[in-house]
């Protein structure tokens, strides 16, 4: 308390005891795999396709990462956490790697423009008048052609801090072209010309080798997962090209295995996060089970298994191509968190971009997979391809559901960070009732948001923080205690309609 030693009017800020806790982000997505330009093992943050492309490249042919992040966009995932492995340290040129050396941007006035990598045929790009009677001198137009067609058309200026320079709009507008800032040269407005772009077409990104320890990484280092031990908002993970590793001979089954195990583990580890598991491809239903119950037989309530494989276009071929599903799954909980919440299923959901399947399935094939775990896609007449599926790879009933373990680890997560103010508090009946409050407050507004079930709050959780669970014993240990529970909203994953036959007579009532 301060001390007054003179008369006067005091004004003091006191706290009201009211602390809200706020819920956690739940869809931050980290990718590990091959890329064909950017830094190696270091966790990089992305949050659109344009700002992956311009640091990792686009499409490589035989490649998954790229796919899997344009996947995680397209579906309505924000914000992603990148991590590149197959090659040296960060820093240094990767040995071994077959690439096709990118053309030189092209002079533009003060600028350079450029193809981006995927690019495969010749661009003409042309300066024009910007329309309208007498435009600024530092408004323009610039047009992109692809066989003499107009393909994207800009309407850009050559001022810096305008939201239509052309050096950022194009960087966020544009899925054909770079333009940059020649160096040492101030920005103006080009004369109106037209300049031919190169094609830019990516090369295959090649490992010259790449083990299982590569994937596992090191804390130490910040390598691989454990490069991701250190960033506490991402939420899922997956790895796309541990299946182009395995197609081409790079890593051999157990070491997949062994790489899947290690996703798992960090995942259980981090306690916060889910590993979202790719299966080989190429195999039928009853060869899914069979690699999932004898190869694959993870059982944890923090993995995620998705089946078949999708078929997207894949610019870097021109043509369609398989792909595992993890990265467009991985958008669409994105979608659906923040559509209707982390405690709905992410199922019964489209799956965007997607052209077809690598099988179809029937009803009596997901019967065989769904009772173990095996999250299937399917294909539905008028409604398009659509996650079937909304399971953990848990045989403990309670964490069978997936939205049920990620609404814990929202929960927790939220509940953690918003209690930090706790420690080296009085330990006593206040801080008690301060904790009883806060919590509920907040499990309050997760009920009222349909997270928990119940028709009442205290039907939907409870929280008890009193001297029952604190006894003296405890305090002298300098701990609290608080116990909550919660009772989830677990999705309808059958629904079941009655019918029968009735007549008047079989109703009415005889004496």
């Amino acid at each position: 308390m301060p001390s007054y030693l003179s008369p006067g009017v005091y004004v003091e800020e006191v706290q009201n005891g009211a602390r809200p806790i706020e819920g956690v982000g739940t869809a931050v997505a980290a990718f590990v795999g091959f890329a064909e330009q950017g830094p190696f093992h270091q966790p990089t943050l992305v949050t659109n396709w344009n700002q992956y492309v311009q640091i990792f490249g686009g499409f490589s042919e035989g490649d998954y990462l790229a796919h899997a992040v344009y996947g995680y966009f397209t579906n309505g995932g924000g914000t992603a956490y990148v991590v590149r492995v197959g090659g040296p340290p960060a820093g240094t040129e990767a040995a071994g790697r077959q690439r096709t050396p990118a053309p030189e941007p092209v002079p533009l006035g003060g600028l350079r423009v450029s193809a981006l990598s995927g690019v495969d045929s010749e661009l003409t790009v042309e300066v024009a008048d910007a329309d309208g009677e007498n435009p600024p001198e530092d408004r323009f137009k610039l047009l992109v052609r692809r066989g003499g067609e107009v393909v994207e058309d800009f309407d850009v200026s050559s001022r810096r801090n305008l939201r239509s320079y052309v050096v950022t709009l194009v960087r966020e507008r544009s899925n054909l072209i770079e333009v940059s800032e020649q160096p040492d040269t101030a920005p103006a407005r080009p004369e109106n010309q037209s300049v031919v772009l190169a094609a830019n077409p990516p090369g295959q990104v090649v490992p010259a080798g790449i083990d299982a320890k590569e994937y596992v990484g090191d804390l130490a280092d910040r390598t691989g997962f454990g490069g991701l031990e250190t960033i506490d908002e991402i939420t899922m993970v997956a790895v796309p090209d541990l299946m182009s590793a395995y197609q081409r001979g790079v890593l051999d089954a157990e070491g997949v295995r062994t790489v899947q195990l290690a996703m798992i583990s960090h995942c259980e580890q981090m306690g916060d996060r889910i590993a979202v598991l790719d299966p080989p491809p190429g195999l039928n239903a009853q060869q899914a089970r069979d690699w999932r119950m004898e190869e694959a037989g993870f059982d944890s309530r923090f993995a995620a298994l998705y089946y078949p494989w999708i078929k997207v276009f894949d610019p870097a071929g021109g043509r369609n191509t398989l792909v595992p599903p993890a990265g467009h799954v991985a958008g669409v909980w994105a979608r659906s968190d923040g559509e209707r919440g982390v405690h709905k299923a992410p199922a019964n959901e489209v799956v965007r971009g997607v052209v077809d399947l690598e099988l179809s399935l029937s009803k009596g094939e997901q019967d065989l997979l769904n009772p173990i775990g095996v999250n299937c896609l399917r294909s539905f007449a008028g409604r398009g391809i659509r996650i079937w599926g909304a399971r953990t790879l848990s045989s403990d009933p309670a964490w069978r559901y997936l939205n049920v373990r990620r609404l814990f680890n929202y929960l927790e997560e939220s509940i953690l960070l918003g209690t930090q103010w706790v420690v080296f508090e009085p330990n006593d009946d206040r801080l008690w009732s301060s904790i009883r409050r806060n919590i509920s407050a907040f499990l309050t507004s997760e009920w009222r948001q349909g997270a928990l079930f119940g028709r009442t709050p205290g039907e939907a959780f409870y929280v008890k923080c009193d001297r029952d669970n604190n006894p003296q014993e405890s305090i002298d240990l300098g701990q609290v205690v608080c116990e909550i529970g919660v009772a989830p909203v677990k999705p309808a994953e059958f629904v079941i309609f009655r019918l029968s036959q009735f007549s008047d007579s079989t109703s009415q009532v005889t004496e």
